[in-house]
């Protein structure tokens, strides 16, 4: 089965540096084969037969980098599901911010909108399973909900790919 390893908070204004080359090798480590990186922002692309375990991951990503690194681990079917629920529109431009927070198991829920208090005047929040789905106009950013939330709890159980970067995954484990 394909997966996608979302990394949270590393290569984030110089801190907390991962090298791609050496996180596809730890990742080999783990015995997982057709390991790909995407990106600069921890997204790993690999294949198992085994069952998961990502306890483990973590602590051989620890001993790796020597530091604790959030990691979130979506099967093909749901990095696909979550992209495809990306209404057509939204871009990642110079109108436009889009992105996909992807959610831990602590706040993967409806009420996700609520708690980041929303404003339905200048942003569009969309709850699926999973995932928030996410727009705001650029003019309005300064504004939004998700900027507002960074730095509280509520923040560090998710990790943001903007939709451009969500809908190459979802290409790349097809």
């Amino acid at each position: 089965m394909k997966y996608v390893a979302l990394l949270r908070g590393i290569n984030v204004g110089g801190n907390r540096k991962v090298s791609m080359a050496e996180l596809k090798t730890v990742f080999e480590r783990c015995g997982f084969s057709d390991v790909r990186t995407y990106i600069n922002s921890g997204n790993v692309i690999f294949e198992s037969l085994k069952k998961l375990n990502v306890s483990a991951i973590q602590n051989t990503l620890l001993s790796a980098f020597g530091f604790e690194i959030p990691l979130l681990i979506l099967d093909a079917n749901n990095i696909c599901r979550i992209a495809e629920a990306i209404p057509e529109g939204w871009q990642n431009d110079t109108t436009q911010k889009s992105d996909v927070a992807y959610l831990f198991p602590a706040v993967d829920e409806a009420t996700i909108t609520m708690k980041l208090s929303c404003n339905a005047d200048i942003e569009t929040a969309v709850y699926v399973e999973g995932a928030l789905l996410y727009s705001v106009e650029r003019k309005n950013q300064h504004r939004s909900s998700l900027l507002r939330a960074v730095g509280t709890p509520l923040y560090q159980q998710m990790t943001i790919r903007n939709v451009n970067t969500a809908r190459k995954l979802a290409e790349l484990v097809q």
